[in-house]
């Protein structure tokens, strides 16, 4: 059971949604010196500037509010434009969606990538005969490269041979060559009905060649894992760039990765140690 991401801690930089109307977070007030003198005193006075900023839902409003003055009374004075501005900002929920994608995503990757290992496995004989052993079989069927399998019917009568009987007899002739021309090492009899495959006798230096084929097979499939963490870790990167996840939540999210990458590496690594044994099994 691959283990499940932890949840996103909530973020600082961003906003809870507020169901309320918007009402005041926080308000900043800087004096500032130097501004217009007074003709009177001729003294410097000072300035003021008040900026609230206001959140509805999940968008922020900052306002500046101008100028307020103190001091002497002040017979010239300049004030600042009054400007407002609205930020959109992601909430919770946006980001736990996004962190969510990129879990499932990486989750049907990786099953796939197992299921590939599987899949060529399956293709390389043992001693007893099994139908996947056609599975990579391609015929050159009315000009297409289709597979062996949608086009016939494929049986084990006994341990050591298989029988393909084609949908379409003109094919036979496609399906024969297709047999020789692959690695399967076997020799096929056609019939004039259907064609028979006899597995000969694995040698240990047989053995010993598909076992190399096996064992590289494994090292793509790790690769391959690799490649999906790392396309995960950059996908993460982007949303802490986007500022939806923190520093720590990277940390946490990269952890979790690392444990189901591991998992999925022992999977292929068991796999790959099953058909290592039915190899080199005398």
């Amino acid at each position: 059971m691959a283990t499940p991401f932890s949840s996103t801690t909530p973020v600082r930089s961003i906003i809870q949604p507020q169901q309320n109307p918007s009402k005041t977070l926080f308000s900043i007030r800087g004096l500032y010196y130097g501004g217009s003198s007074c003709v009177k005193c001729r003294s410097g006075s000072s300035s003021a500037h008040v900026y609230s900023w206001r959140s509805a839902a999940s968008y922020v409003n900052l306002r500046n509010g101008g100028s307020r003055f103190s001091g002497k009374p002040i017979v010239e004075r300049q004030l600042l434009p009054r400007r407002t501005g609205v930020v959109r900002a992601a909430t919770i929920e946006e980001i736990e969606a996004e962190k969510s994608s990129i879990e499932k995503d990486v989750k049907n990757r990786m099953d796939k990538t197992i299921e590939t290992v599987r899949s060529n496995f399956s293709s390389i004989r043992t001693g007893r005969s099994h139908p996947s052993m056609l599975d990579k079989i391609e015929v050159e069927y009315y000009g297409s490269p289709v597979s062996l399998k949608s086009i016939a019917q494929i049986s084990t009568p006994d341990a050591s041979s298989l029988l393909i009987q084609p949908y379409d007899k003109s094919s036979l002739k496609a399906i024969e060559k297709a047999i020789v021309s692959s690695d399967l090492g076997m020799t096929p009899n056609n019939d004039g009905d259907l064609i028979r495959l006899t597995l000969p006798q694995l040698t240990s230096e047989r053995r010993k060649e598909l076992s190399k084929i096996v064992a590289k097979q494994t090292e793509e499939g790790k690769v391959a894992i690799r490649n999906i963490r790392r396309d995960a870790l950059k996908a993460y990167e982007k949303l802490e760039k986007e500022k939806k996840l923190s520093e720590d939540n990277v940390k946490d999210v990269s952890s979790d990765l690392q444990k189901l990458t591991d998992e999925y590496m022992k999977k292929i690594e068991t796999i790959y140690k099953q058909k290592e044994k039915e190899l080199l099994k005398v």
